[in-house]
């Protein structure tokens, strides 16, 4: 599992997360990530925002309760043994 380090846009500092998986829908990309590879983690999904070289890309959390039941769905089916909660 590929970790990486996420900067906070303020400049307050970051974090690193595991990346579990990355799709794209209708054109958007987003990943799922962990702050940990225990079996019960927390999991964010992020949405890339603009375009950007891999390196340099900006996400966000994705917080639109429709947005995210439909990426939590399709993460789970390329994941067949991970159950996303809300």
């Amino acid at each position: 599992m590929e970790k990486v380090r996420f900067t906070f846009g303020d400049g307050s500092g970051g974090d690193e997360f595991f990346v579990l998986e990355e799709t794209k829908i209708n054109g958007a990309a987003y990943i799922l990530v962990t702050d940990s590879q225990e079996d019960d983690a927390e999991c964010l999904i992020l949405k890339q925002i603009g375009e950007g070289h891999q390196e340099d890309s900006v996400y966000e959390i994705v917080e639109d309760e429709t947005e995210l039941q439909a990426v939590s769905k399709v993460f789970e089916e390329l994941l067949e043994d991970v159950n996303i909660e809300m």
